[in-house]
């Protein structure tokens, strides 16, 4: 099966051909550095780094950029009211947001650059957009983009090109999908900016938000690069506003395929900072949970589908973990590790590729996987398993582990911590509740944890919980 993706800008899944053979250059957005990213925005950067992993794994070379958003209105705004300068504020939220990759086991990108770094290069593509007619200068000494003059805007959320004969200006980055406007490529200094500037040909000021992707991106991958990633939330204004001045300044075609990740809901509604009804990594660390199902819950839902998040499924996901390092822990003790071959597989890991290869299908290459995990486990119960298949096992989870990023690396569980394993499961069998809740606490400080199941049966200890 060949790989396709669904393309947001053709609204149709097309098989995906590089433009160069081989390789494929890739733009994310990345986070806007005025607080600490949350969840749902990791649904997105986890996604885009499931679809980086398999990309490398189907033999692509990747060039991965993402930018840093470091001066916009949300950074300023945030600077002024902590009384903090602007490069102290996102400095902050950068290393936390680096921290939070690092955790939750996402491959970094190649550059991320910051938008504070590449005025100059915006500047310049402002004053090619000037000279092509496309941006008008106002009495403020800022630079709007004028959408009438670009026939084509609206292609990416479908608004028709007669909704748009007469449009006002749009000074704010951020505005609703049915109210497009002309957009702000540089924003004249103003009082509320503080000593936030930079000088251009127009007097002093900044970047508009949505100039900085298209400048930083460019730069680094051309005018004409393969894929192009961020949330639903970027489509409207950030995307088409992005496409529009690309496609303007430059003749190109900008990108040729856009991907976008659904929201993360919590009980129904979009996870966000606005409704204070979000998480952080370091909620998700104080609530017990590991980066593993972190990432299983995140990719459990195809990208493209709303996704349903809430803190009473890291159950669901440990479990759903479990299964597979028990498995993989039955495998090495069958198989001939002297016969090593990492290039033969069992049938299933073709499928659960092909899975993947259609529009990067997470949920029907899960079902996949936990269709041969119960199949597995019946041939090692009947003592069917011959350490040739094993092996074949063990390649097939490897595999699952380079795309998904979901095995938690394996911990030897010391001596001391089996006896006291053994010992709680003696005193509930003798049902001295005490005796084994006073266990489960000493397991837990010595950073090992038990959990026991609704239908009573016994307990068995996950993985370590320290430098989680």
């Amino acid at each position: 099966m060949s790989l396709s993706f669904y393309n947001s800008l053709s609204k149709k899944k097309e098989n995906f051909i590089p433009i160069e053979n081989g390789s494929v250059r890739l733009y994310t957005c990345g986070p806007t550095v005025y607080d600490v990213a949350h969840i749902g925005n990791f649904r997105t950067f986890i996604f885009e780094d499931l679809l980086k992993r398999f990309l490398i794994y189907r033999d692509y070379s990747v060039t991965h950029i993402m930018n840093i958003t470091d001066v916009d209105d949300k950074t300023i705004r945030r600077s002024i009211q902590e009384g903090i300068t602007l490069s102290e504020l996102t400095q902050k939220y950068t290393d936390l947001f680096f921290k939070d990759l690092t955790w939750l086991k996402i491959i970094p990108a190649d550059i991320y650059p910051k938008a504070t770094d590449h005025v100059a290069e915006m500047i310049e593509m402002i004053q090619i957009l000037i000279e092509k007619k496309f941006a008008y200068i106002t009495n403020d000494n800022s630079i709007f983009f004028n959408i009438s003059k670009y026939p084509d805007y609206g292609k990416l959320i479908n608004i028709q090109s007669d909704y748009l004969q007469s449009s006002e200006r749009m000074s704010e980055d951020e505005y609703s999908k049915d109210n497009p406007q002309d957009f702000a490529l540089w924003k004249g200094h103003k009082s509320g900016d503080g000593d936030i500037w930079w000088n251009s040909p127009w007097g002093k000021g900044r970047p508009g938000w949505h100039i900085e992707c298209s400048a930083m991106s460019m730069k680094y991958l051309g005018e004409f690069f393969d894929i192009h990633c961020g949330g639903v939330d970027n489509i409207f204004p950030h995307h088409e506003n992005e496409i529009t001045q690309s496609r303007a300044a430059t003749g190109s075609n900008f990108v040729k395929t856009w991907l976008h990740a659904e929201h993360l809901q919590i009980e129904g509604d979009k996870m966000s900072k606005s409704e204070a009804n979000f998480y952080s990594v370091d909620d998700l660390k104080n609530q017990g949970f590991i980066s593993e199902v972190v990432r299983y819950l995140l990719l459990n839902g195809h990208y493209r589908t709303k996704l349903s998040f809430s803190l009473s499924k890291r159950l669901e996901g440990e479990q759903a973990i479990q299964r597979i390092v028990d498995l993989s822990t039955k495998l090495k003790s069958i198989v001939d590790h002297d016969k090593v071959n990492p290039g033969l597989f069992p049938k299933s890991h073709e499928e659960f590729l092909n899975a993947l290869d259609d529009d990067l299908d997470t949920p029907k290459a899960l079902a996949v996987l936990f269709k041969w995990i119960k199949k597995m486990n019946k041939k090692i119960e009947d003592n069917k398993l011959s350490p040739e298949v094993a092996l074949l096992g063990l390649n097939f989870l490897n595999t699952v582990d380079e795309i998904f990023g979901i095995i938690p690396p394996q911990i030897e569980m010391p001596e001391n911590i089996k006896r006291l394993v053994n010992k709680r499961i003696l005193s509930r069998k003798n049902k001295d509740w005490n005796e084994s809740d006073r266990i489960r606490e000493e397991l837990y400080n010595l950073g090992w944890k038990i959990e026991d199941t609704p239908d009573g049966s016994l307990c068995k200890p996950v993985w370590s919980l320290k430098d989680q």
